[in-house]
Order: structure tokens, then C-alpha cells, then sequence
């Protein structure tokens, strides 16, 4: 007792300096101290995320890998392995644990090291918002404080889930969720307890503990968190031992990309930077949902990448990559002691790039018609002459060399080549990297929403997108809007033109132009409407003459293309322009939609990262052909109840009309004579149009379109409408000097089905056109975008009138015969002579043989 009362007024006095002191020394650093009250409504950085419209991930953009969660989202095991290792006292302390501040201090005075084991998750939190790791006294006293602050300000669970979502846990990745998804590659609802505990590992120190820097330390600092839990009796021995032995496999994984879609996803975070800022956009969460369906995105890549295939393999094999091995002995010849052993071969194939659908492979074994060969996942495939035959050496654009008779004419084992799976034929087949390039773009017309968009073969081998920034010449494609100014000063579709050569001095250059034809046959008087469809050069200089060039560019610029694009000269009517496959599918959209120009765009809305919509597109859209009335009003209440009764209803956001629904719809007729044709099959008479393969292969009456090919074959086009979209594909090479030259003969592509096939796979002899090389894309894509919708042919407009002409003359007939048809004309501009019966000759009597009609500038 003598004792006693000293120790116990010295603990007493002590206490209360201790504590005066702790005051005087919080009001002392108090203006030091941030404000916590940004905890409240905290924004982490989160990627911004592209989607489909369908809700596919596209891609994600932004430095730090975040997933924010709710705490009710994190499995309960990992939010026990996290108590357990990092404060197992959380839920009863109030930031600051006495107990692990006594352990530290007790630390201190027997190793005279200063050590942690006294921040509590709080005091964590704090460090990682507000202060660095400096291993200081003020720092810590300056933490503590923070954390008393942070704990009167949030709860506990708030606490907790902020700091999951917090911290970092090394590769980039910030967060449970992050984590989960980096290493493992799945939701973190979907991980093991062994997985867990990996990821309750990292907290410590995430640099040296993660499962693929350092896969060693991390298995031991995983022990030791599941016998954390076991000690606090969250889980039991038999779950310990099982998570303690598990192997795990870890490996860096990128966002679970869906829909892999580069030039899609390129422009909609160019657009978000124009928007937000760079930033912003990376790092404030957004979740950007596009207005391109997944499915109809994959097949316009699919299209796309299967007819740059088509074209190049028709114009033959340019050989392997390298020939990694030269000396070849007749048993490495029939695959037996290859060169390289297998693991030398996949060490090599590790270093090669791949772009869907190529892959390398080198080639082991050649027998008389197959070789075998390696690919980068180490398998052996054989690949059979049905995949090889094609393999005509490359001379020129022009021409090929001999057909190969043996798989040994084509390539030697050891040759490092390009493989692909062609989904068509169901075979593995020699290809090569296509030399030529190739763009398409689907619309919907009536909102300009873009459906699918294809910028070229590979975004990972240029990221020059073509679909939006190659303006290339047009070709036959600037048809249609010179038909459709045409229409517009006094012409119709029974007019008739002069399909007669052309020879005309020009001073400037002191040259005749001689526009042509092509092929070079001259039909003489045509009517508009079998001009278009058969893509007369000749009938298109002619109009543009009869309408002016003045008017006929002001014409087309409203369309949308910008005057300084068009030149001011009679080649105009041929395409001479340089267009974006983007211009061109939204001026065709105005045909489309009866008139009105819409305006492309890729963003349907902007979410946050919580779901909340943002931005919603609003687009002018096209109106309906007919509009709705206004609701009927009861008439027995007055007018002033009425008024309010009754909410003003709200403005509709339409397009701007550019063209009459009269001028589009007659444009649209025109242009489905150049997919269906005309004449009789029965007498003979039947002519094809320049795109007389989608009418053979898609059995749709609501389908129209134009080829388009320019001087040499340099560029070729197909744009056409039908059901709910409009769509152009452009097919020419990055080098517009070079010609897509021509094929010297029909190349074996595809045998097992040539009814279905030949028509994409084979080109008849002759010069690449817009028929041949760009339309095969559009009727791949639109053949199944369309599958089971409607056929959407536009009504006829009022002011419309239908007569019966006689096909020569295109002046009334009384004749009901194949001489004759139905025509339609804007009111008022439909003929009023008769034909004279005395002097008519029947063009179809003559043995004139079918011409297939082909389009060049």
C-alpha cells in the first residue's frame, strides 16, 4: 500500500497530461488536417467501358483497372480474410486500435524498431486518401486523427467498401473487383477460397505478394491468411487444407472483351474525349453503349474480311513469310525428324503476330496434295488441297502464274506461312495477309444510327479507319444523285437519253474526251430508268449537261457532301469525287428514308458507372411516310377546359428534308432496275443490271442499289437499301496509284457448294469492278442482317401517277404486251403522246444478245 497510491495517482496524472496533451497536440495540427468530408460522395477513377448495343463489351479505356462494388456484392469470404489479416478488431474500435498501438509500442521498446501492426482498415483508408507512407511519427499521429474523423463521419460497412474499392493491388489494378477480374479473369462472385485469400494477400504489399510476379511468396502469404481465418474461426481445418493446397494459376487478363470491334470502339472514345476531355473520359466511369447490335457488327466484319480474302487469293499466292529452314532432306520432306524440334517451333511461333482469322503456323510435312503444319497452340493440322489449290503464284495485279499440280509446288516445310479457318467450307486452308483494303458502313435511314462499321482488315495492323476518313473517287456510286437532279429540272424515267459514244475537244488540255462504256456497247436510245440500271457512262455525261454542272453540284450538296469536294467538271457524273464510304451511306440514306438527310452517329446513350443515364441520343429522324393525326378533341367540353386538360404534345425532332419523298422514291425505283433487271425472260428480252447478283441471291423485292468502279479499278463500291438499312462497302488498296487489275481466268476458291459459293469465290474472266469486288461484302451482310424482316418498299407518295409506256419510246401505249410497262411519274410530268403503232419496231426481235452491264469512270 506504500506503494500503491504513488502508482496510482502517477498512472492518474499521467492519464490526464496524456490527454491534455493528445488535445493540445490535436488542436495544434488541426489546420493541417484535411477535410474528410469528400468521403461522403467520393468519385474513384473508374475506366470508361464501350458497349453494344445489346450490352457486349466492346473495349475499355483508362490507366487503372476499377470495378466498384457494394459491399453486398463482395462474397463474405474475402471480407472475412480481410478482418482477419489487416484488423480483426474493425467493427469495435473507433479508428484507432489501443490494443494494436500497445503491440507497436511494445515492438518499439524491445527491438528499438519502429514497426507496423497498428494501422487499423481506418487508418489505411486515411493514407491512402489524404496522406503518403512515410514512415513518420507525425504521420501517424496525423493518421489517427484522420481516422476519428472518417469514423464520426461514415459507418462501418461504408468504411469497408470504400477501401476495397480503394487500394491498390498491383498490374493496375485498383479494387477487389479489379483484381479478381486481372488475375483470374472472373467476377470475383465466381473465385475460389483459395483465390480469395490470393487477393487478401496483396493488401500487404501488392508489388511482391501477386500470384505472377512472385507466385512463391504469394502461396506463403496465402497461408498465412487462411490460418488468420482459421485462428478466428471463419473457416475449418478441412477448408484450410484444401484452399492451402489448391493450385493456382494466375495469369494478367484483360477487360472480358465480347465483341471485338477496334474501329467501332476507337471512334466512340475519340468522340467521349471531344465531349469530356481525355481525363475525364478515361477516368470518370462512363459506361457508352453504341448504336451497333453486336450481331450485325460481327457480320459486317465477317463480310468484310471473308471478300478481301475472295479478291486476293484470286490474284494468287505471294509465298510464305520466311523459309526458316533451307535444306530440306526427303524425311523431313514427309514430315519425319523436322528441322526444329516442337519446342523450338512454339518458342519461335510465341514472337509472330496474329490477326483474326490468320494465324501463323509453319509447315513440317508436304505430301502429294496436303501439308501438314504447326500452329502457335502447338497442334498439327493437315491441310487438304481444297485448302491449297487456289495457290496460283502472283505475277502482277494482272495476271497469275500456272495452276499448282502438287502441294510441293506451293511451299517446302520449314516455310513459315499464314493460316485461317474459313467458316464457309469448314476447312483450314494457306492464306496470306490480303494486299488490298477494304471499308463498309450499315445505317439505319430513318435515325442515322450506324448499325456496323468496318475502318479495314485489322485495326491492330492500322488504325487508319476508312470507313470515316479514306475519301476515295466514287465511281458509278455518284450516279444516283445526278439521276436524281435530273429529275429535278424536268426529266423522268421514261426519258430518253442518247446511249451513243462521245467525242468532245477540250481546249484546256487540247485532247478529245472520250468517255466510255463499259463494256463498250452502245444501246442507242435508253430510257433514264434502263440507264441507271445498266450504269450508262455516256447517259450520265449526257444529263449532267442537260442539268448544268452548277445545278447538279448544288444538288448533290444537299445530300451532305460538301461542295469543294465535287469538282466542277463533266467527270463529276462519272465519280470523279473523293467521298467516305460514311458520306456516301448517309447521302444513300436520303433515298432511303423518303428525303430527309439524317446524321450518322455511333453513341445510342451515356451511363455513369452506377447505371444512371447521362446523355440520350436524340437524333432528327426521318418522319413517317404518313403522319399521325392529331388526337381527337371530345366536343362537349369548351376549349379553355380542353386547354387544360390537354399537355402540348411534344415537338418531334425531324430531319430536314432535302429532296422531295417524289424525287427519292423515283431515284429508289431506278435504282432496284440495276438489281432486278428488266424485259421478258420468255421472249428473250431479260437485261441484268450492274447488281444482278443480290437479286439472284436474296429473293427480296424491296432491294436497291449502285455499283461503282473507278478509272483502272482503283476503287470499287456497292451501296444499296433494302428492309431496315441502308449499307456501302468500298473494296481498293491504301496505294491509290494501284489498280485492283483483273484475273485471267476462273479461280478455284470454293467446290463444295458452287450453287451457294461460286458467285462470292470465283470471278469470270475480265477486270475487277464494284460488282465483282465490293458488292459480294453487302450481299453477305445484308443477306443475314435481313433474314426474317419485313420487306420495307417504300409506299407511293401522293403526286405519284402511274401510266402504261411503251419500253422504246417511253410515250403511252395501249399495247399490254412485253413491249410495254407501267411507269411512274410525278404528276403532271407523265407523257401525253401515243406511240405511233405504224412507226414502232420491236427492239426485242432483233437477236441481240444479253449483255451484263459493268460501270467505270
Amino acid at each position: 500500500m506504500k506503494y500503491l497510491k504513488p502508482f496510482i495517482l502517477f498512472i492518474c496524472c499521467s492519464a490526464v497530461l496524456g490527454a491534455i496533451s493528445l488535445t493540445a497536440l490535436y488542436f495544434y495540427i488541426k489546420p493541417e488536417l484535411p477535410s474528410v468530408a469528400i468521403l461522403k460522395d467520393v468519385r474513384l477513377q473508374t475506366p470508361m467501358k464501350i458497349y453494344s448495343q445489346d450490352g457486349q463489351l466492346i473495349s475499355q479505356y483508362g490507366v487503372k483497372r476499377r470495378i466498384p462494388l457494394e459491399l453486398k456484392d463482395i462474397p463474405e469470404g474475402l471480407k472475412q480474410a480481410i478482418l482477419a489479416t489487416e484488423d480483426s478488431r474493425f467493427y469495435e474500435h473507433p479508428g484507432v486500435d489501443p490494443i494494436g498501438v500497445m503491440r507497436a509500442f511494445v515492438n518499439l521498446v524491445l527491438t528499438g524498431e519502429k514497426g507496423q501492426g497498428a494501422s487499423t482498415i481506418t487508418m489505411q483508408l486515411a493514407r491512402n486518401f489524404f496522406l503518403t507512407r512515410d514512415k513518420a511519427w507525425m504521420r501517424k499521429i496525423k493518421e489517427a486523427f484522420i481516422s476519428w474523423h472518417i469514423e464520426q463521419l461514415l459507418s462501418k460497412d461504408e468504411i469497408l467498401e470504400l477501401y476495397l474499392n480503394k487500394i491498390e493491388l498491383g498490374h493496375r489494378s485498383f479494387g477487389v473487383g479489379a483484381a479478381a477480374q486481372v488475375y483470374f479473369g472472373k467476377d470475383i462472385r465466381d473465385l475460389s477460397l483459395a483465390q480469395l485469400a490470393t487477393i487478401a494477400g496483396l493488401f500487404q504489399a501488392p508489388s511482391v505478394l501477386n500470384p505472377i510476379s512472385n507466385p512463391s511468396r504469394s502461396r506463403e502469404r496465402r497461408r498465412v491468411v487462411l490460418a488468420r481465418m482459421l485462428d478466428e474461426g471463419y473457416i475449418n481445418r478441412a477448408e484450410f487444407e484444401q484452399a492451402a493446397n489448391e493450385d493456382i494459376q494466375a495469369k494478367k487478363h484483360g477487360a472480358e472483351i465480347e465483341l471485338d470491334a477496334p474501329y467501332l470502339a476507337d471512334m466512340i472514345y475519340s468522340e467521349m474525349v471531344a465531349r469530356y476531355g481525355k481525363e475525364e473520359a478515361e477516368t470518370g466511369g462512363y459506361q457508352v453503349y453504341a448504336t451497333v447490335p453486336s450481331n450485325l457488327q460481327r457480320l459486317a466484319q465477317q463480310a468484310t474480311i471473308r471478300n478481301l480474302h475472295d479478291y486476293d487469293e484470286r490474284h494468287g499466292y505471294r509465298g510464305p513469310q520466311q523459309q526458316l529452314w533451307q535444306h530440306v532432306t526427303q524425311d523431313q520432306e514427309q514430315g519425319q525428324n523436322p528441322a526444329w524440334t516442337e519446342a523450338q517451333m512454339l518458342e519461335f511461333l510465341a514472337t509472330q503476330p496474329s490477326f483474326k482469322p490468320l494465324q501463323p503456323a509453319i509447315v513440317t510435312a508436304t505430301e502429294e496434295q496436303q501439308i501438314r503444319v504447326f500452329n502457335q497452340q502447338g497442334q498439327y493440322l493437315d491441310i487438304s488441297w481444297d485448302g491449297l489449290a487456289w495457290a496460283r503464284p502472283f505475277v502482277s495485279d494482272t495476271s497469275q502464274g500456272e495452276e499448282p499440280k502438287t502441294a510441293a509446288d506451293i511451299v517446302k516445310p520449314g516455310a513459315l506461312v499464314w493460316i485461317r479457318f474459313n467458316q464457309e467450307t469448314a476447312i483450314w486452308q494457306l492464306s496470306q495477309f490480303p494486299d488490298a483494303s477494304g471499308a463498309f458502313v450499315a445505317l439505319d435511314p430513318i435515325t442515322g444510327a450506324v448499325r456496323a462499321i468496318v475502318g479495314g482488315y485489322s485495326f491492330y495492323q492500322s488504325q487508319f479507319n476508312r470507313a470515316t476518313q479514306a475519301k476515295r473517287q466514287v465511281g458509278s456510286n455518284i450516279k444516283p444523285f445526278v439521276y436524281s437532279a435530273a429529275l429535278d429540272n424536268g426529266f423522268t424515267l421514261a426519258s430518253i437519253m442518247n446511249d451513243a459514244p462521245i467525242n468532245q475537244w477540250d481546249r484546256k488540255s487540247g485532247v478529245v474526251w472520250r468517255p466510255k462504256n463499259s463494256p463498250e456497247v452502245y444501246d442507242g436510245p435508253i430510257r433514264m430508268r434502263v440507264a441507271l440500271g445498266k450504269s450508262k457512262n455516256v447517259v450520265s455525261v449526257r444529263l449532267l449537261r442537260g442539268v448544268g454542272i452548277d445545278n447538279v453540284i448544288q444538288h448533290m450538296a444537299k445530300f451532305g457532301f460538301n461542295p469543294n469536294d465535287l469538282p466542277r467538271d463533266e467527270s463529276l457524273s462519272l465519280g470523279s469525287a473523293s467521298l467516305t464510304p460514311m458520306e456516301v451511306v448517309t447521302g444513300f440514306s436520303v433515298f432511303a428514308n423518303g428525303g430527309f438527310l439524317v446524321t450518322p452517329h455511333v453513341i445510342e446513350r451515356i451511363d455513369d458507372e452506377f447505371g444512371e443515364t447521362l446523355w440520350q441520343a436524340d437524333p432528327a429522324v426521318a418522319p413517317p411516310a404518313i403522319l399521325p393525326s392529331a388526337p381527337v378533341q371530345d366536343a362537349s367540353v369548351t376549349a379553355a377546359e380542353q386547354t387544360e386538360q390537354l399537355e402540348p404534345p411534344p415537338q418531334p425532332n425531324y430531319a430536314p428534308a432535302v429532296i422531295s419523298r417524289q424525287n427519292a422514291f423515283l431515284t429508289r425505283e431506278m435504282m432496284s432496275t440495276a438489281i432486278s433487271g428488266g424485259g421478258n425472260w420468255s421472249k428473250k428480252t431479260y437485261w441484268q443490271g450492274t447488281g444482278w447478283r443480290a437479286n439472284n441471291l436474296m429473293s427480296r423485292d424491296d432491294l436497291a442499289g449502285k455499283t461503282g468502279t473507278t478509272n483502272d479499278s482503283k476503287d470499287t463500291w456497292f451501296s444499296g437499301m433494302g428492309g431496315n438499312l441502308v449499307a456501302t462497302a468500298w473494296v481498293g488498296f491504301d496505294d491509290m496509284s494501284r489498280s485492283l487489275g483483273r484475273t485471267s481466268r476462273n479461280q478455284y476458291l470454293i467446290n463444295l457448294n458452287p450453287q451457294k459459293f461460286n458467285w462470292m469465290g470465283n470471278a469470270m474472266v475480265g477486270g475487277e469492278d464494284g460488282a465483282r469486288v465490293a458488292q459480294p461484302a453487302w450481299i453477305r451482310f445484308m443477306r443475314e442482317a435481313l433474314e426474317g424482316v419485313p420487306e420495307n418498299y417504300p409506299p407511293v407518295p401522293e403526286g405519284i401517277v402511274t401510266v402504261r409506256i411503251d419500253r422504246t419510246s417511253g410515250k403511252l401505249t395501249q399495247r399490254t404486251d412485253h413491249t410495254s410497262r407501267f411507269e411512274y411519274f410525278i404528276k403532271g410530268t407523265e407523257p401525253t403522246q401515243y406511240v405511233d403503232d405504224e412507226e414502232f419496231i420491236d427492239p426485242f426481235e432483233q437477236d441481240t444478245p444479253v449483255q451484263e452491264s459493268e460501270d467505270i469512270f
